[in-house]
């Protein structure tokens, strides 16, 4: 038996790490949402992927649920100091992983193909792939107006009333 699990954020990542226990890697698919991914410091982030494989690579800090183990923040610690938005915690090999990320696909490669090798050469056995290739973002509608979702998940904290949403790209998504 084949199986095909759709992830989100930290409960997905808890979702294929369990199945992952159970099933051999060959046999486990993660499609994992991107919807949350976006661009900060120049950076394309993919909050949920990198949760994913973190947590399928053993890397995750178990204490938050996101990010890396035993993780250094050095590089946030200095932009803070120097008046730059620090206000999503990227660590230091954290970072590494996103600018690979964002090299290889200003490079032209999918973002399908850099998931499987990063993924890879961070220990994850199973496959994990983002839900597209195309670019799909959640926005929040607010009372403070529409927010991108980790300005409103991260930044404002869930603060604004959410009176709905809306899921950019989503139509010409494939």
């Amino acid at each position: 038996m084949s199986v095909v699990a759709l992830a989100g954020g930290v409960g997905g990542a808890k979702l294929a790490d369990g199945l992952a226990q159970v099933l051999p890697p060959e046999r486990l698919t993660v499609v994992v949402n991107t919807g949350d991914d976006f661009e900060h410091l120049g950076l394309h982030i993919s909050p949920d992927l990198d949760t994913v494989c973190y947590t399928l690579a053993g890397l995750a800090n178990r204490a938050t649920g996101w990010g890396r183990a035993d993780e250094s923040w050095h590089f946030l610690e200095a932009l803070e100091a120097l008046g730059g938005p620090a206000w999503f915690h990227l660590g230091d090999r954290d970072l590494a992983l996103h600018h690979e990320r964002t090299r290889r696909l200003a490079q032209g490669e999918t973002l399908s193909s850099v998931t499987r090798q990063l993924a890879a050469r961070l220990g994850v056995r199973p496959t994990v792939l983002p839900m597209s290739d195309d670019r799909v973002r959640t926005f929040v509608q607010t009372d403070a107006g529409e927010l991108p979702f980790q300005t409103y998940f991260v930044e404002r904290a869930c603060e604004p009333v959410v009176r709905g949403f809306r899921f950019g790209g989503v139509e010409a998504a494939r």
